[in-house]
């Protein structure tokens, strides 16, 4: 099995999750379009209730391991259930929410910026510390954590607290808590890592700088 992690950013730096509703429909797409089925109509969609779905009949393109949306970009943490899946359900994903947001927003244009990055997970140290960094992103908006890449976190307490509460990502649901569970697939990272959120702690405490660094070249 192979992992990907998988991130793009608005045109310009510009900020594509202005509302909770926008927040709210990218993670709808995230189920929604994760499906070999073509996509359902933009403005016909019904907005899923994705804590407690009544059933699942997607043939899914992708599992999900985590996720989490910026105010400017979004990470995924993937891997291919099918030849082709992740490259279908990007397209997919990037093309029905940039239709949503142009609309809603009253734009035109080209939303996110070029390709779609796609970074192969090859090495240990870069499994091992991926989607710990994926749930952390959300730190940018703790105050006096903002430089966590380059200066780490002095209070792992206040900083763990922020991401329980920071709901547009994973890691509440790594947490135990019905967030979004039907858009992730936990039971690989929960296994390898030996309890994702139990881990967390230790990992935001003894940050490892240079394998920050490595991730965010």
């Amino acid at each position: 099995m192979e992992f990907y992690h998988v991130l793009n950013r608005g045109v310009d730096k510009r900020t594509i999750f202005n509302t909770s509703a926008d927040h709210a429909r990218f993670v709808h797409d995230l189920y929604v379009f994760n499906d070999t089925k073509p996509a359902p109509d933009a403005y016909r969609r019904i907005m899923w209730d994705l804590r407690s779905p009544t059933s699942d009949t997607r043939k899914k393109l992708v599992d999900i391991h985590g996720w989490c949306l910026m105010g400017n970009h979004y990470h995924l943490l993937i891997s291919e259930r099918r030849e082709g899946g992740i490259t279908k359900f990007i397209r997919k994903l990037n093309i029905g929410y940039s239709k949503y947001y142009n609309d809603i927003h009253m734009r035109s244009g080209t939303l996110f910026h070029g390709r779609t990055k796609k970074i192969l997970i090859e090495r240990d140290a870069h499994f091992l510390h991926i989607l710990h960094y994926i749930h952390l992103n959300p730190l940018d908006f703790l105050a006096g954590a903002e430089k966590w890449r380059m200066s780490g976190v002095k209070d792992t307490e206040r900083a763990l607290a922020h991401l329980k509460e920071y709901r547009w990502s994973s890691f509440k649901d790594y947490c135990g808590e019905k967030n979004f569970p039907s858009v992730i697939e936990k039971d690989f990272f929960e296994e390898a890592y030996g309890g994702v959120a139990r881990k967390s702690f230790a990992y935001i405490d003894e940050m490892d700088l240079s394998a920050i660094g490595e991730l965010v070249e």
